[in-house]
């Protein structure tokens, strides 16, 4: 059963708004309730009067984290929000750039704000409500700015929970349209609908050039969710805030450790929610030289690969042959991937390179019409395609100076098309990631198969990687994430005969 939303209070009467048949507890009957049976982690929204240590609020807050329950506040935002002066400060501090100039009389010299969940309806202040919501995730705040003396800029001096008898009831239609947001259920009276099976985020960049998922995939993966009974919903950056109110998460935007997708990740596995992609994963598939050395070290095939730094570069000379492919361990879609044709050339691209990392990887050069890429999922084959080279180039994806990109035709092959020394090579290389969802490229050459690299994230475009399997092979991934939130049973109870027989079919092999 999908996880249910439970609002607590101290006094029925402090929740004015109607429920729409949503659970709405007093305090003495969530705690006195106990955790319920079959039922996986509800996600609570404590809207006590307040949360002193100790207090009633506090104590509802710490049995439902007992309970493996979500709760927002939890605990040790509670704790945070009781720290005074200095502690504090220093988290506040920077805030204060998000207000600007405010359209207020120079006589105004502080303000007080109302928020709920990160939402305010004055946009002048959007910003500083939202950010002040992630950082303390408690439902209903109370902000307080005050003007810089001598400036019109504005710092946040105090932040503090609000009651819910404080919300003004003028503000009512703002309150329930940020509590619909944040709950992603219409809180009006609705026709009764059996429940989804799991809230499911999905998250990706609408800005994204080179993204890895098309619009058109999105939509298969939100159409094939809602036949699963999967809610699905497309998240962005700016939803961070609400990610705990889901139950899991698959990334469809370009990962990097240095970015909100791999927040995003880290948030999600500390939930305990199942996430696709996984912080390690992440970790581990984003940078080359680790996969470098992981490779090598379990004996798996690979060009010929050598780790550089500024101090070893010059002991390259005479070991090299030419051309050279060389790459920064962090860098996606070919940009940061040059090929040199002279140790002149090596050394020149190096030394730019040196500016972004203090290690670089030197690649044998090999050249093949196109790479192989299979898809792997939870450590089994989910898709093979044929990735040709971009018309006269020597890689996938080629970019021009001024942004543009060419990419080489794309062409789908079966499982019982493709080679068996390619297929074996890639679910054994990406077992030693983990049991996520990845995309190993490949070389056949007449000296046997090659490991290029590992993706995390690999493309999965309507049209072109589903060729094979259609819609299985969005159920495939749904059903990996469902099965991960409800057991393996329970998710195997939902396949469709297709589906099951391609599990067989894949098991066999």
């Amino acid at each position: 059963m999908n996880a249910p939303h439970v609002i607590v209070v101290e006094k029925r009467t402090d929740f004015r708004w109607p429920d729409a048949g949503l659970r709405v507890l007093t305090a003495e009957e969530f705690i006195a309730g106990g955790a319920e049976a079959g039922v996986r982690q509800r996600k609570v929204i404590n809207l006590c009067r307040d949360y002193d240590y100790l207090g009633m609020g506090y104590y509802c807050s710490l049995i439902a984290e007992a309970r493996g329950e979500r709760v927002t506040p939890d605990v040790e935002t509670i704790l945070e929000l009781h720290q005074r002066g200095s502690e504090l400060t220093p988290r506040l501090a920077g805030l204060g750039r998000l207000v600007g100039e405010l359209d207020m009389p120079r006589s105004v010299n502080s303000l007080t704000l109302h928020t709920f969940f990160g939402n305010i309806e004055d946009p002048q202040l959007a910003d500083v409500a939202r950010r002040c919501f992630e950082l303390f995730r408690c439902p209903l705040l109370e902000i307080r700015l005050e003007r810089q003396e001598g400036t019109d800029g504005w710092r946040i001096g105090h932040v503090a929970p609000l009651d819910p008898r404080e919300v003004d009831p003028a503000r009512d239609a703002v309150f329930v349209q940020a509590l619909e947001q944040f709950t992603r259920r219409a809180w009006r009276p609705a026709l009764a609908q059996a429940p989804a099976r799991m809230d499911l985020a999905i998250l990706h960049d609408p800005q994204e050039m080179l993204a890895p998922s098309s619009p058109a995939a999105l939509q298969r993966f939100i159409e094939v969710a809602r036949s699963m009974q999967i809610d699905a919903e497309l998240v962005e950056k700016k939803d961070y805030s609400r990610l705990t109110q889901f139950d899991a998460l698959l990334i469809r935007a370009t990962t990097a450790v240095d970015h909100h997708t791999f927040r995003f990740a880290k948030r999600a596995a500390a939930e305990g929610m199942p996430v696709i992609d996984d912080p390690a994963s992440i970790l581990r598939c984003t940078n080359k030289a680790f996969l470098a050395e992981l490779l090598q070290g379990h004996g798996v095939r690979t060009p010929m690969t050598r780790l550089v730094s500024r101090r070893t570069v010059g002991k390259l000379e005479h070991m090299l042959s030419y051309p050279t492919v060389l790459k920064v361990p962090d860098g996606s879609f070919g940009r940061s991937v040059k090929k040199a044709d002279s140790w002149k050339e090596f050394l020149e691209i190096a030394q730019a390179m040196f500016k972004d990392s203090e290690v670089i990887l030197a690649q044998e050069y090999m050249y093949t019409d196109f790479d192989w890429r299979v898809g792997v999922l939870a450590g089994e084959p989910l898709f093979v395609a044929r990735y040709f080279m971009s018309r006269g180039h020597w890689q996938i994806l080629r970019h021009g100076d001024d942004g543009r990109h060419e990419e080489g035709r794309i062409e789908a092959v079966s499982l019982a098309e493709a080679p068996p020394a390619v297929v074996e090579a890639a679910v054994r290389s990406a077992r030693l990631v983990g049991d996520g969802l990845y995309g190993v490229d490949l070389k056949q050459t007449p000296a046997g198969v090659f490991v290029i690299e590992i993706n995390d994230n690999p493309n999965i475009d309507a049209g072109v990687e589903d060729a094979i399997l259609g819609d299985e092979l969005y159920q495939r991934i749904l059903g990996e994430l469902l099965r991960r939130y409800e057991g393996p049973q329970a998710a195997a109870a939902s396949e469709s005969p297709a589906l099951a027989g391609v599990r067989l079919k894949a098991n066999a092999g």
